[in-house]
């Protein structure tokens, strides 16, 4: 965003910001290499990781000078961003894991990840500080053989009054700007199990705001210029839809 200097954990009016991804690589330890020896391809796919997700959260949280938090290891062996009681923390390549396994994975890749983010939020909140956590993911265009009819989708809990003023207002914003299609509560729904989910059971509203950001992977691709103007000008009508960037 040229000109544009921020402090840095950018404060957009009132609120400090915190970028998270949960999907941002296809990373395995090595001593569980052998589940994908017979479909290596598999880790190139979506269902391996977010596509362009991890990019784009460098992106943003460059611009806006916040802290940035990802989970590099494939959801494949854990999903950072689902409950531990959800049947698909694990997929059908981890599921069958010895009990060991999955314990380790849980210590060393979903609680390590989860604990740091945690961690930070609970230090700025107890400083009496409002989180506005921003949690970046991409989607297919094309799902099960239906095309998915936006570019970013703004996922928040309706019950949260702030979360759905924001949302509100930067769907206005970046439709406005950028002549993108952006629905809220599209692909998924805000309330549905998911990292900012969570967080909303531990902290009330008054001190936690998540959004989930889906930007459409094709977006999201392999022009690195393409993908950090799309980020800029998600920044752009944050700043603006929060009241910092007047």
């Amino acid at each position: 965003m040229p000109g544009k200097k921020l402090p840095v954990d950018s404060v957009t009016g009132n609120k400090r910001i915190v970028v998270t991804c949960e999907h941002a690589g296809n990373d395995i330890p090595a001593r569980y290499r052998r589940l994908f020896h017979d479909d290596p391809k598999i880790l190139t796919t979506h269902r391996a990781m977010d596509i362009g997700a991890l990019a784009c959260a460098r992106r943003i949280a460059a611009v806006l000078q916040a802290s940035l938090f990802f989970c590099a290891t494939t959801r494949l062996l854990i999903d950072a961003n689902r409950s531990l009681r959800n049947r698909k923390v694990f997929s059908e390549f981890s599921r069958r894991l010895p009990g060991a396994d999955k314990e380790w994975l849980i210590r060393n890749v979903y609680r390590d990840y989860r604990n740091r983010v945690e961690q930070c939020i609970r230090a700025r909140t107890q400083s009496k500080e409002i989180i506005l956590h921003l949690s970046v993911h991409s989607f297919t265009p094309v799902l099960n053989g239906k095309k998915r009819n936006a570019d970013i989708g703004l996922l928040y809990d309706p019950g949260r009054i702030e979360e759905k003023r924001i949302s509100t207002s930067l769907q206005i914003e970046l439709q406005r700007h950028s002549g993108l299609r952006v629905r809220r509560n599209y692909p998924y729904r805000g309330r549905s199990d998911g990292f900012t989910t969570a967080l909303r059971r531990i902290y009330d509203s008054r001190r936690y705001l998540g959004l989930e950001i889906e930007f459409n992977q094709s977006l999201l691709d392999k022009d690195s210029r393409k993908s950090a103007a799309v980020a800029d000008g998600f920044c752009r009508a944050l700043l603006s839809s929060t009241g910092a960037g007047d």
